[in-house]
């Protein structure tokens, strides 16, 4: 449990844990409060004089990591390309006489099988031999038990910072920490979404308060101005442009037309996952290339900025500070970690290309994060549970009707999700599953995409329109659905009745709908519904979702799964 520093010594005393505790001598007493006073690091001294030269600061940053310590089958991103990066960014900076500070806005957890099945081990080693300052905690940081976030924090050796999460009336986590520079103060407050509570499993966080960030922040940001050249807020909140969040707790934008350049000089954020890059104030440049110029967004005087996901690029701000608290920003690039554009020419051709440079990586941190990503390959052969009779993915099946394995992969998401209906594209079941005994290779060969699940709130007309399309996937087409939750009667093509857990869908009321991101993203030529203001999302992975839920069933009767009738066509 952290614990705020005090200016106060109160009683102090002085023994030993086998005799009684003695007040302490007037002769020592002067020293004791001196010492505890050195000993606040919350509360360093002011400001050093105005007569120092400007300070060169340069701010690298990443965001929503979810367990990307290895490079993908394409080569991209991965921790020792990104430390190449980053350390030829600190050897160029140092050159020049700047200082550099390496900050993340949170998720570490949750993503690939090798990292999840070992708790996030690599990735906080990974972090840690990298150099991080510090990092926002996220809300995928509570995704497993309580037993395992304490085991992360003392992996953690950087500052792992949350101002508003709160556990038995006091704060959980440091809520901030400074950094000295050349003489200079940077103080770096770590703040998690609220809407953490309603993500992640309840007993998880049982006790736990996650109050608003924007009201901690403003309480916070003043004394931290007192204390330091320069503030910036390391957050877990999400970016919405113009602030517009729909069902989502506010997030960056809102908080820093709150609070503004008088508080806050700089966010680094994370929880939306997108490259912030601005054609101008409240407009995002949807076709950002990566490589090309990106122009974070600034609202009321504070600068924003977000690196995507996965390490997929390493943010770089370049800051000039100077006495009294100005800080100018000088240049900002996202640069790309090894991403790979599709096709040459022609997208549809499947080859691929560096959109800049290859990067190589760095040959130390391979070889340390080599026995993790081993080990986790291993570990996929570790029996999942039984499966009483085949739980059928045949392509040419269900691509074409219902099937049990559908309906399985669609109950998983339901349940992680919490959800109302659940809809899979027939074209992400790439297997069926075996009767008998089952590892996690198995559903890997069904759900091999590493897709995530996503949840978007939709009004029920919303879910009509929806659903509408849905209706016109052509039988043998990928986007064929496979559902839970949902019942439809299609007649050529067309929805003619839709019902959600039996009951007809009511136009004025919101329903929550999973889908993978790829299906959100307009995958299998499915609407779009990543950009809906009320879409998340969740990180979880598919094929952990799928495994978790046999696992807690097991032995699972394939006959418990048998379709029905809940999607009927003539």
């Amino acid at each position: 449990m952290y614990r705020t520093c005090s200016s106060r010594v109160a009683g102090p005393r002085w023994g030993d844990a086998s005799g009684p505790v003695k007040p302490l001598p007037r002769r020592l007493l002067g020293l004791a409060l001196v010492l505890a006073l050195v000993g606040c690091s919350s509360t360093p001294p002011a400001p050093a004089p105005a007569d120092r030269a400007p300070l060169k600061l340069t701010i690298l940053h990443t965001n929503d990591h979810h367990g990307r310590f290895w490079p993908n089958a394409d080569g991209e991103y991965g921790m020792a390309a990104r430390k190449t990066v980053i350390d030829r960014i600190r050897a160029e900076v140092a050159a020049a006489g700047g200082h550099t500070l390496l900050l993340d806005g949170g998720d570490i957890n949750t993503g690939v099988p090798e990292s999840d099945l070992q708790d996030a081990e690599p990735d906080f080693l990974g972090m840690n031999l990298l150099g991080y300052d510090a990092a926002a905690v996220g809300n995928h940081e509570f995704d497993k038990p309580p037993a395992v976030l304490a085991k992360q924090r003392n992996w953690a050796k950087f500052a792992f910072l949350s101002a508003n999460i709160y556990q038995g009336g006091r704060r959980m986590f440091e809520p901030y920490r400074i950094f000295e520079r050349s003489g200079y103060r940077i103080a770096v407050m770590g703040l998690t979404t609220d809407d953490t509570a309603r993500l992640v499993l309840p007993e998880n966080i049982r006790g736990i308060e996650f109050r608003k960030p924007i009201d901690e922040a403003a309480a916070l940001a003043p004394q931290l101005r007192a204390q330091a050249d320069m503030v910036i807020a390391a957050t877990h909140m999400g970016h919405y442009i113009d602030g517009r969040r729909g069902v989502n707790a506010p997030g960056d934008v809102e908080m820093a037309r709150q609070i503004g350049a008088k508080g806050l000089d700089l966010i680094i954020g994370g929880h939306s996952q997108n490259p912030v890059c601005m054609l101008e104030q409240g407009i995002r440049d949807t076709a950002y290339v990566p490589g090309g110029p990106c122009q974070p967004d600034r609202q009321n005087g504070t600068w924003i900025v977000q690196a995507h996901e996965w390490g997929k690029y390493v943010g770089r701000a370049d800051f000039e500070v100077r006495p009294g608290g100005q800080v100018q920003l000088l240049k900002y690039q996202l640069i790309p970690v090894n991403l790979m554009r599709r096709g040459t020419g022609n997208p549809a051709d499947g080859t691929r290309s560096p959109y800049t440079e290859r990067i190589p990586e760095d040959p130390a941190i391979r070889s340390v994060l080599q026995p993790f990503q081993d080990r986790g390959q291993l570990a996929l052969n570790v029996p999942v549970g039984d499966l009483q009779g085949i739980f059928d993915g045949d392509r040419d099946r269900v691509r074409r009707q219902p099937t049990n394995l559908g309906l399985l992969i669609a109950r998983a998401m339901l349940e992680r999700t919490g959800a109302d209906l659940a809809v899979m594209n027939s074209g992400g079941i790439r297997d069926s599953l075996p009767a008998g005994r089952i590892t996690y290779r198995d559903i890997l060969k069904v759900q091999p995409f590493a897709n995530q699940i996503g949840v978007v709130r939709l009004s029920g007309t919303e879910l009509l329109q929806w659903l509408a399309a849905a209706a016109r996937m052509t039988p043998g087409a990928g986007g064929f659905p496979q559902t839970a939750g949902l019942q439809m009667r299609i007649e050529a093509g067309q929805l003619k009745e839709a019902r959600v857990q039996g009951q007809p869908i009511d136009p004025q009321r919101d329903y929550r709908l999973a889908v993978n991101n790829f299906t959100a993203t307009g995958g299998d030529g499915y609407p779009p519904i990543d950009k809906h203001p009320g879409y998340i999302n969740t990180g979880f992975n598919d094929a952990e979702v799928l495994r978790d839920f046999i696992a807690r069933r097991s032995p699972v009767n394939s006959a418990d799964y048998a379709p029905g009738n809940d999607i009927q066509r003539p």
